[in-house]
């Protein structure tokens, strides 16, 4: 069952508010009038994103059908997302002891780099591979022609992020001193961690692009689940440990 908000209401402030921001898109004028963000809908497919996130896809298509788009219209799952990434990464930098100058650095990255930009990254990847690749070519010959919004590749890169962000900083964070200690258990465990958040990652990219009626063959997306799978016997008996590896680049040894 959706909340009420997702619902279109009106906006506050009336319209006179988004006027003084005409020249930016609509999507980022939302942004500077928070109160035009839906948190409600937003915090319920956070939630819903972390225990049935196929729940979250059914409603891909009823915001085409009111919409007229596959992608979201509303910032607040970005904006959220990465104030949470800035406190998680602020709540590491104190637990490492990192100077304010690299405290900064480390949080405008956390969020600038690793969601944002790496972000766009694979969102660009999978809207080339969609469209290019996976789209239903056969069909009625008056039927319009349907392809992957940038936008909304770049959504299902903020679902599938936000489940892998609870894990690799949340619980990462609080399980830190098990994950460093020296030994096999800490190894074993940090694997299993990051290879659950990857793999639970690309399968909620997956369900993002399967929501799409006109694509097929959309269980490409859980390839790298394999190669996951594979990998993950050799790390653990390598003695590899991802936690230590990773707060190695950004506090060092």
């Amino acid at each position: 069952m959706l909340p009420g908000g997702f619902n279109a209401r009106p906006r506050a402030g009336g319209s006179g508010g988004y006027r003084s921001y005409y020249f930016l898109p609509q999507y980022f004028r939302r942004i500077v009038k928070w109160r035009q963000m839906d948190l409600e809908y937003t915090l319920w497919q956070m939630m819903y994103l972390c225990i049935s996130p196929k729940t979250v896809y059914k409603t891909t298509s009823y915001h085409k059908q009111t919409k007229n788009q596959w992608a979201r219209d509303d910032p607040a799952f970005v904006v959220i997302c990465s104030l949470l990434v800035s406190v998680a990464a602020t709540a590491f930098c104190i637990a490492f002891g990192s100077s304010f100058s690299h405290s900064i650095l480390t949080i405008i990255s956390a969020v600038l780099v690793d969601f944002l930009g790496l972000g766009a990254v694979l969102a660009t990847a999978g809207w080339l591979l969609a469209n290019k690749y996976l789209r239903e070519m056969g069909g009625h010959s008056h039927a319009v022609e349907q392809r992957v919004e940038w936008m909304y590749a770049f959504d299902v890169h903020c679902n599938s992020y936000f489940p892998l962000f609870i894990m690799l900083y949340v619980v990462q964070y609080f399980l830190t001193p098990l994950l460093l200690a020296p030994g096999f258990i800490a190894n074993l465990v940090s694997n299993l961690l990051y290879a659950f958040a990857l793999s639970y990652y690309h399968y909620t990219q997956f369900l993002g692009y399967n929501a799409l009626p006109f694509l097929e063959h959309t269980e490409l997306f859980l390839y790298p689940i394999g190669v996951i799978c594979i990998a993950l016997p050799f790390t653990i008996l390598t003695g590899f440990n991802p936690t230590r590896f990773v707060l190695s680049i950004y506090f060092g040894s």
